[in-house]
Parts: structure tokens; sequence; C-alpha cells
């Protein structure tokens, strides 16, 4: 047995045409991940065009139209989930997309661990500890609570 610590893995599927930061936006995941005590984790970050996020959208939600983040549980085989953000819907919500960008896989990956904003309650919750962590990171905020 090893005394190397674990890391979490982060994988990156980018299906978009916009320039994006995946170094950044991984060690971001795993930051957060380390964070939250799941050193254990697989994350699967997917960037998606606003058809594709559109599609998943309606299919698994039943809303129609793009939205800016989805997650996906899966909590087996250390696979935590999936992550899915369209980068051309985040821009719409603040034009600086590289903090948005930010923000939204924050938010997801805590819809993975358990957070949600179903009641005000909830949403409070949910956004004080984004917060803490985007702090804590050294991060801005970006417009996420500004949107919902």
């Amino acid at each position: 047995m090893s005394d190397v610590p674990l890391s979490p893995t982060v994988l990156i599927s980018n299906r978009q045409p916009d320039p994006i930061d995946e170094p950044g936006l991984i060690e971001l995941a795993r930051r957060v991940l380390e964070g939250e005590g799941r050193t254990d984790a697989e994350l699967s970050v997917s960037f998606v065009s606003p058809r594709e996020m559109s599609e998943l959208h309606e299919r698994y939600t039943g809303e129609e139209g793009p939205t800016d983040v989805l997650s996906f549980a899966q909590e087996e085989d250390g696979l935590l989930g999936d992550v899915v953000i369209a980068p051309a819907v985040a821009q719409s919500h603040n034009p600086d997309v590289d903090s948005e960008l930010r923000l939204l896989l924050v938010h997801g990956i805590l819809h993975l661990l358990g957070y949600d904003h179903q009641t005000t309650e909830e949403e409070r919750q949910m956004q004080d500890r984004e917060e803490e962590i985007l702090k804590t990171l050294g991060i801005g905020k970006g417009s996420l609570h500004d949107e919902r």
C-alpha cells in the first residue's frame, strides 16, 4: 500500500468550438473535490454546444432550450458523475466566460455531492458553499446567483 495521497481524476471532453482553459478547469475541479474530501473520485466534465445542451436539457429534465450546466450523478466504481457545461450559454449570462465557467463547474460538482436549490434554504446553503469555495480558491463568483 502506498503512502501517496489519492488525487481526484478529472476527464474533459470539449465538444464545442469556443476556447476553454482545460488545464485550469481540471485543476479547479481537483481542488474542489479535494476540499470536499473526495480524493478518490473520478469526474467527467463535458463542454458542449447550445444545441447539444438543449437536447440533454429536454431529454433529462423535460425543459426546452439550452441551460448553462447540468449534472448527472453516477456514484459507482469511483465515478462521481458528469458535469455538462455550455460555454456559449454561460457567456450569455456573463461576458467574462472564464469566470462563469469556473462558477458553473463548482456549481455542477456541488450538485454531484448532494447540494441542490429546490427550496430557498437549499439554495442559500448551496450559494454559501459556492462562495466559500470560490473565495478560498481566490476566484470571483461570476453571475450564477444573479440569474437564479
